[in-house]
């Protein structure tokens, strides 16, 4: 017997095994006899042609061998919601079997008959129903409503609904479920390839609750989600990624409630994109994973200035891109609530050979980020690399027209470019002095390795060490490895020396920006560690 196709069949979405595609044509084929389904699968390589056969084309298909004819019998076409629902969750009529047959009860081999005891089951699958408040039905095959309010009369207390990679083919079907579920809050319809609406339609209060909304893989554009959103006037979390979503819009009068959007995997034209959604004015979260971006600009702000765009954004993920120039990362300082980046995999990052030297570049140039691929920045780890960063481009700085005398300090226009955080961060510790700015020099007898005995008086177990250090290692780098040696934090530590020619005079080290030869230390002297 010939399987019944329905009639809505072209553009209906099947499963065919483990395969998904869409229904494109339904119809004879030349020198066969009966009715085929001409399928384009979502996975080409399913497929054998592009639709055409012997000469005839019966459809149209994106990829050259990305579709096949097949038998009705072959397709599932799907089921309805509920269906669904009471499969996946064992509260359909089958599982009534083990109760007994019609009305009756087994208790062990004694068979007892209940009057109306039909009735009474389905009332018990009702109050199940009822109690379901998270739901999942991905991969369950559902493709439409189903019957009229039957959702709401049985399922009324649902709130969050998973009905990713499904056999739904449109948005229509989406709300038609959605309108039978009065607090809905959460919905994921990922991974269904749907229509969706072109023009303006009526504004319902279907999604008047809703809060988080996933339509990832979905072909779903730019210019539809606009559409869409007119009716998510709460909506606060939205994924869109795997879209082919190219240009963007700006979204006037919708999506003002939102603090997450997911445009990952979707090739965006260039960076300047960023700035069509940067008033959403409660946006906390963007991700920008692999959207081909090369570069960042806020144009609105100057050097060491903030920019109006993206003004609650707190986290920013912009890894695996193209952008390859470290001004895009001066750009992320502009923003002024920025606190969270993931940046890895940009050619950016692999200017810099040394991987700590990299993150300090990154957190001396992001003044507020307190976490760079999801690790924390602790306000030692700040200090360190705001205080190298200031030495390590200290000559850059002169030569552009640096000046210790700060009314003759005015760096090039290019310097400023380049390090627009450089002039905060010499207020912040002081310009950087001549010695700190010293290139290494030939080893002498003025330049050499210090050979200094470390104590900590107050622990006589801690058994005294023997270093041999740079005369021009700063304290804060001295205290760095005492950190190390001592298993504590470099941040509490108070140093002083004793030297071997003046016994019973102590010398505190007190600034961290000094070398030891600031301090006259000579080899043989002894380096004081308390905490």
């Amino acid at each position: 017997m010939a399987a019944e196709v329905p009639p809505d069949a072209v553009g209906r979405r099947v499963l065919c095994g483990t395969d998904y595609g869409t229904v494109r044509y339904v119809g004879n084929v030349s020198r066969t006899a009966g009715t085929w389904l001409g399928v384009e699968w979502d996975d080409p390589q399913r497929g054998k042609h592009d639709g055409s056969y012997e000469g005839t084309q019966y459809f149209k298909c994106r990829h050259p061998k990305g579709g096949s004819f097949i038998r009705p019998n072959k397709a599932i076409f799907g089921v309805d919601f509920l269906a669904a629902v009471k499969d996946r969750y064992g509260l359909n009529d089958k599982q009534d079997v083990q109760y007994g047959t019609g009305n009756t009860v087994v208790f062990g081999t004694k068979a007892v008959e209940f009057v109306g005891m039909d009735s009474v089951a389905e009332q018990q699958r009702q109050v199940q129903l009822n109690r379901l408040v998270d739901i999942s039905v991905r991969e369950c095959a559902v493709s439409h409503a189903g019957q009229e309010e039957e959702i709401s009369r049985t399922c009324a207390n649902m709130r969050h609904i998973n009905l990713s990679k499904n056999l739904i083919s449109s948005w229509e079907t989406v709300t038609t479920i959605a309108s039978q579920i009065q607090n809905l809050e959460t919905l994921n319809v990922s991974e269904n390839k749907m229509i969706f609406p072109s023009t303006s339609t009526f504004i319902s209060s279907t999604f008047s609750n809703l809060k988080i909304l996933a339509l990832n893989q979905t072909q779903i554009t730019w210019t539809e989600v606009l559409l869409c959103a007119q009716g998510w006037p709460v909506l606060e979390e939205l994924y869109l990624s795997s879209n082919n979503i190219t240009v963007l819009e700006r979204p006037d009068n919708v999506l003002q409630t939102l603090k997450l959007l997911d445009l990952s995997d979707n090739q965006l034209l260039d960076g300047n994109q960023m700035h069509l959604i940067a008033q959403l004015p409660r946006l906390e979260q963007l991700i920008l994973r692999n959207t081909g971006i090369s570069s960042i600009h806020f144009p609105d702000a100057g050097f060491g200035c903030k920019t109006k765009m993206f003004p609650s954004l707190k986290r920013l993920a912009i890894n695996d891109n193209k952008i390859s120039q470290w001004s895009s990362v001066n750009e992320l300082d502009k923003l002024p609530s920025l606190r969270a980046l993931q940046c890895n995999n940009n050619p950016f990052m692999d200017t810099e050979k040394n991987p700590e030297t990299l993150i300090q570049l990154i957190i001396a140039k992001i003044s507020q980020l307190e976490v760079l691929n999801n690790c924390e920045i602790l306000p030692a780890e700040r200090r360190g690399a705001e205080l190298d960063y200031r030495k390590i481009f200290g000559k850059d700085w002169l030569e552009a027209g640096g000046h210790w005398n700060p009314e003759k300090n005015k760096p090039s226009e290019e310097f400023l470019a380049a390090h627009p955080r450089y002039l905060a961060l010499c207020l912040k510790y002081g310009a950087p002095e001549e010695g700190e700015l010293k290139g290494q020099q030939p080893l002498t007898l003025k330049n050499q390795l210090l050979t200094l005995t470390i104590k900590c008086p107050e622990k006589p177990e801690q058994k005294p060490l023997e270093k041999k250090l740079p005369e021009s290692m700063t304290i804060q780098k001295v205290k760095g490895l005492l950190y190390r040696l001592f298993k504590i934090r470099g941040s509490e530590l108070k140093l002083s020396y004793e030297s071997s020619k003046l016994e019973g005079k102590e010398v505190e080290l007190d600034n961290d920006l000094k070398p030891l030869q600031f301090y006259s230390i000579e080899s043989g002297d002894c380096v004081l560690v308390r905490w």
